[in-house]
């Protein structure tokens, strides 16, 4: 081989590396978790479980220890928790550590409700995070109830679901529900990952809620549909919250109380980074839409068609 020859392959050889070079540094960037620019989780105080929470059901069940609590379900209970007050608008959060393993049926949640108040006639927003079975990621649910779209036999949820960027059952992580008089975040380590807008009153949560926590057995669907059901041969299932974080306007709060912001603009929205982060996660990691599920009746879900 000449030496020509020789040289004009060294060459390819060295373009074909770097080519390779900048095809995978181009993935990597665009698939890494971006900054939103942001921390809504630092604006507001952490405090212990008793200075804003109380055992709802399962106390056998529930255990605190340094401001930290541990939930557990087995065959014989599950275990819940609720704030002492209600809420008419606010930032809600706090640090959950999920059970690893086989969790397939087992429901761990964050979520504001008024479901006691008015009982076949609640609005509810919620994280959950759906249980699964090993090798399979959790799925992280968020969902918006509004007067009753979740009581009876006809419900209608708004879901959206994604799966994480993390293993949820190795660290801590931070989740969150910003609720205004507007709109809805959720929030995951400060990343938005749904923005849920007011367009009507009708598809719109109003009314005080409380926030709850909770684990329970919800083998009828929570793993592909209900395929895979809880197994207590590997209870029990721990659920573990720290980090807890209630600010906002209590019901009784005076008309001066304003709502909280979940961005540098203390009147609320997102920033563009914020907009591009959560833009990220969906395109990334979110696998379900309800308003993009043709298969759905979206007359009873008419913020789907509104601007």
């Amino acid at each position: 081989m000449s030496s020509s020859s020789s040289c004009s392959s060294f060459i390819s050889t060295i373009i074909l590396f770097i080519l390779s070079f900048f095809i995978i540094t181009t993935f990597f960037m665009v698939n890494a978790q971006p900054s939103p620019g942001f921390s809504p989780s630092s604006k507001f105080r952490t405090i212990g479980f008793f200075q804003g929470f109380r055992n709802l059901w399962g106390p056998q069940h529930q255990r605190v220890e340094q401001n930290s609590l541990t939930i557990w379900l087995d065959r014989s209970s599950g275990s819940g928790f609720k704030s002492t007050r209600a809420f008419r608008s606010g930032y809600f959060g706090a640090s959950v550590k999920l059970h690893p393993g086989y969790t397939a049926g087992v429901i761990t949640s964050l979520y504001l409700s008024n479901n006691e108040v008015h009982p076949g006639n609640h609005d509810e927003v919620d994280i959950e995070f759906l249980g699964t079975t090993p090798g399979k990621p959790y799925t992280l649910q968020t969902n918006v109830y509004v007067r009753g779209s979740g009581d009876g036999s006809r419900i209608v949820g708004r879901e959206v679901k994604f799966t994480l960027w993390f293993d949820p059952t190795a660290n801590f992580h931070h989740y969150a529900i910003l609720w205004t008089p507007r709109e809805i975040i959720f929030l995951v380590d400060d990343i938005p990952i749904r923005r849920y807008k007011k367009k009507s009153d009708s598809t719109f949560p109003m009314r005080p809620m409380w926030v709850y926590g909770s684990v329970w057995d919800a083998s009828s669907w929570a793993t592909e549909g209900g395929k895979y059901k809880a197994d207590y041969q590997y209870q029990p299932f721990y659920a573990r919250y720290t980090n807890f974080k209630l600010s906002g306007c209590p019901e009784n709060a005076p008309n001066s109380c304003r709502p909280v912001s979940a961005s540098p603009n203390p009147v609320g929205g997102l920033s563009r980074q914020q907009n591009l982060a959560m833009q990220w996660a969906q395109n990334n990691h979110m696998v379900y839409d309800y308003c993009k599920d043709s298969s759905r009746d979206h007359s009873n879900t008419p913020e789907c068609f509104m601007a």
